[in-house]
Parts: structure tokens; sequence; C-alpha cells
């Protein structure tokens, strides 16, 4: 998960600022030093890490911080501050022309993702109840024009290719797969386009006829997060010959170091627009600046986890929920449709990391060893119960265990950590639910947390 060594050593730090009370020059020194070779460690590029630490520095070591009654708070606010600012300061979007269609042409290296990223694009501009359309650009690439016209089914939007007298000229694609798309009463058009293994002189002059042949509104370029340095002067190279608006980072999910988001933004001066969290066509999120900054700190993301409880789980089954365990009714029929609604919100750990009241931040979790593969046993244990034993799960006595021992493909001792951890589970979240808001709730909220990640841990 992107950020997760940063994370886990930034908070480490924060952690031993915390316990000094008042604070001298040397020992925010010694703190920043900290700072520093966690940025280094995590791909930030170095002049980057000089600039953005002189920042945090002079506002540190000022009267600011070294008079404040919390001076380790306020070295953490300040931290976060500089990271947004670094990040962007906060979420721009697309900017959508004053006179349809739209058109958002997506460039980068091959493999970055452009494909992909142009369909989850389209997926969410037609959430947003807009009319998007694809258009395949990308002429070289083997199956890349078929790849765009099985994701455009999949997202249920159309996918132009351009006429036969196109003959295999991309430009000419492009244009009449913009055409198309205007006539057909587009609002907002996504051109894919070819990319190469490593920037080159053909593949830009390429795109800039096809830029000057469609003329964009958005010049997006599509960076992989796991390229660390690389994707620092890929971008560079697209900025310096096709003027970017704005970059999109893909794979993000797979990169636990973060340093390209850190650093693209400085790099380019072009805002990080969204972020590739997944393979799924929905796992493309705005990026928010300061929202990243806080969970890097440990500070979780309670809004980012409202839009994507929002986006996946049904309105009125969850206030029917919420009753449900307020009454203390919650079943295990109820938690398999609530596990069902949860994965659709993304990886376990990942959820779990943006709630904030944990002991240590999102990096407390890492001990929890969440297993994806546990969320799909859990599930067949339940629906090899019968409706009964999902109702009331104290009938479920040895023999009707080893019952569902057999029928689910698991041991029993895996239904009996089940149900132990779920009745452990339900009494949780009717305390959550019935918590006073402030520091109760919060607390609750974090004993939640580590109560749903036990149920969710692996088998060792």
């Amino acid at each position: 998960m992107a950020f997760e060594r940063l994370s886990e050593r930034l908070q480490a730090v924060f952690r031993q600022l915390s316990g000094r009370g008042k604070l001298g020059e040397r020992d925010v020194d010694e703190a920043l030093r900290e700072v520093r070779r966690a940025l280094l460690e995590a791909d930030v590029h170095f002049r980057v890490v000089k600039e953005v630490l002189e920042r945090i520095r002079a506002r540190a070591v000022g009267e600011e911080v070294l008079s404040s009654l919390t001076p380790a708070q306020q070295v953490i606010r300040i931290v976060r501050d500089e990271l947004t600012e670094l990040m962007g300061g906060a979420n721009q979007g697309i900017a959508f022309a004053p006179q349809p269609p739209t058109v958002i042409l997506l460039c980068g290296l091959q493999g970055s993702g452009k494909t992909t990223t142009a369909a989850k694009l389209a997926f969410r501009l037609k959430q947003q109840g807009r009319r998007p359309h694809l258009v395949a650009g990308d002429l070289y690439r083997p199956a890349a024009v078929e790849q765009l016209q099985v994701l455009a089914r999949q997202v249920g939007v159309p996918c132009h290719t351009g006429g036969p007298q196109a003959a295999g000229d991309a430009v000419e694609a492009a244009a009449q797969g913009v055409a198309a798309a205007t006539e057909q009463g587009a609002d907002a058009v996504l051109v894919d386009t070819a990319g190469r293994l490593q920037v080159d002189a053909e593949m830009m002059e390429e795109l800039r006829r096809t830029r000057d042949r469609v003329k964009p509104h958005e010049v997006l370029l599509v960076l992989d997060a796991m390229t660390g340095q690389e994707a620092l002067n890929v971008a560079r190279a697209f900025q310096e010959e096709m003027e970017l608006t704005g970059l999109v980072l893909t794979k993000t999910d797979g990169d636990a170091r973060g340093g390209a988001a850190l650093s693209a933004r400085a790099v380019t001066g072009r805002p990080i627009k969204f972020v590739g969290t997944g393979e799924r066509v929905e796992q493309l999120e705005p990026f928010h600046p300061d929202r990243m900054a806080s969970r890097i700190l440990g500070m979780g993301d309670v809004l980012t986890l409202i839009e994507r409880a929002e986006s996946a789980m049904d309105q009125k089954e969850a206030q029917r929920l919420t009753e449900r365990i307020r009454e203390a009714h919650f079943t295990l029929e109820d938690f398999l449709e609530q596990l069902r609604q949860v994965r659709k919100m993304g990886p376990m750990d990942e959820i779990l990391g943006m709630l904030p009241g944990l002991p240590g931040g999102a990096g407390s979790l890492k001990g929890l060893q969440v297993d994806e593969r546990e969320l799909g046993r859990v599930e067949a244990i339940i629906q090899s119960m019968t409706p009964q034993e999902r109702r009331n799960p104290q009938i479920i006595d040895g023999s009707r265990r080893r019952r569902i021992a057999r029928g689910s493909g698991t041991q029993v001792q895996d239904v009996n950590r089940l149900l132990k951890q779920f009745e452990q589970t339900r009494t949780l979240l009717r305390q959550v639910a019935g918590a006073p808001l402030g520091a109760g709730r919060k607390a609750s909220g974090g004993k939640a947390a580590r109560g749903l990640g036990r149920l969710f841990r692996g088998r060792r």
C-alpha cells in the first residue's frame, strides 16, 4: 500500500517527539534528520526533500513551536501542512469545457495503465451523470483496441476506433473518434494513445500531432507509481514536450514507498488529479493532498472512507443495519451482507487504515496481518449454516460445527474462531453505535477496528 513505509517511519519519529514535553532546537533538528531519512527512503527526490525540510525547520524552530504548550503536536501539524502543500495543496479535478465535449488526452509510457485509466475515468464521469465516450488511439500495442472495447462494454460507454480511411494512422484515428463522439452527443471524450517502453522522439512527435489535431482541454500523464524515481524523469520529459494539465498515478496499491506522489507535482508543477488504487474500474479516486498527508501521519482519512462507503453501500440497507445493531439484533446474516458491501470498498487493511483514533495510527494495524483470503473463508462458513443458525448462533453445538466445517471446506477451529470473534465484534459494534460523540466514540472506534481486524486475520 502506498506510503506504508513512510507512514511507519514518520509516526515512529513523532511518537518519540511527543514523549519529550518541552522541545528545544536540538530536539527539532534530530527529529527532522529522521524525517529526511524517511523521505529519501520513500523515494522522494532529494531536491524536493531539501526544500520541504528547509520550510519545515523555518517554522518548527520559531516561536510558533518552541513556546507552545504542545510543541510536538505543533511540529506534526507543520509537517502535515508542508506535505499537503508539497502534493498540491487542494484537489484539482477535471477542468470541463464551457461548451461540450471536454476532450481529455491520456498519454504515458507503455504499461503505465493508460487504457485502464481511460475506462476508469469514463466510469467515474458516467457515475457523475455525464455522457463519456472512449476513443482508441493506440494502434500499435497488440490487442490495445480490443482491450479498450472490452472495458467500454464493461463500463457501459461507447468506444470509437476510427474509420477505414484512418488506415493505421493513430492521429487520424483519434481525430475521427473525437468527431464521431461529438456527433453522437458525448460531453466528455477520453482519447487513449500509444506508448513506448521509453521516451523517444517518434512517440513525442505523434503525441504532439494528436494534441494539435484533437485540441484537448486536458492532457493527463499516466504514471506508474511503482517505477519510483524513473517516474519523475518521465514526468519531466512529458511536461517539456506536451504541456501537461495534470497527472494520474496508477498502481499506488502496489507501491509501499509513494515517493512519486510526493515529488511529481513539485517536479512538474502540475497537479496530481487522480490515483489508481486497484484493478477494478471503480478503483480510481480523486487525489486530495490534505487527506493523503493526514493518512501518512496516522490521522486517518474519514472523508475518503465515507465517500467509499456511500458509493459502495446501499443507503436503505445501511440504515436498516444500524437500527438492528442498536436494537441488538445484529445476526450472521446481517454480517454476511455487510461483509459483501465492505469488500466493494477495497482491501480491508486499507479501510482500517483510514480510521482515526488507533494507537500509533494506521501503522499499528500492521500487526493485524489482514488476509483477504480469510474473507472468503468467513463467507463460506456462514453460507454453510442454516438460516436458523445464522440468526441464532447460540444453537450451534459441536455436531453442527463439524457439519459447517465440512460444508465450507474449513476446520472446526475456524468455525469456533469465527463464532467467538463475531460475538466480540457484535458487542463492539453496539458500543460504537451507542457511544457519545467525542473521546468515548473515538476510543470505541479504535476497539472496533482492532476487533474487525482480528476477525479477518489470516490463519498462522
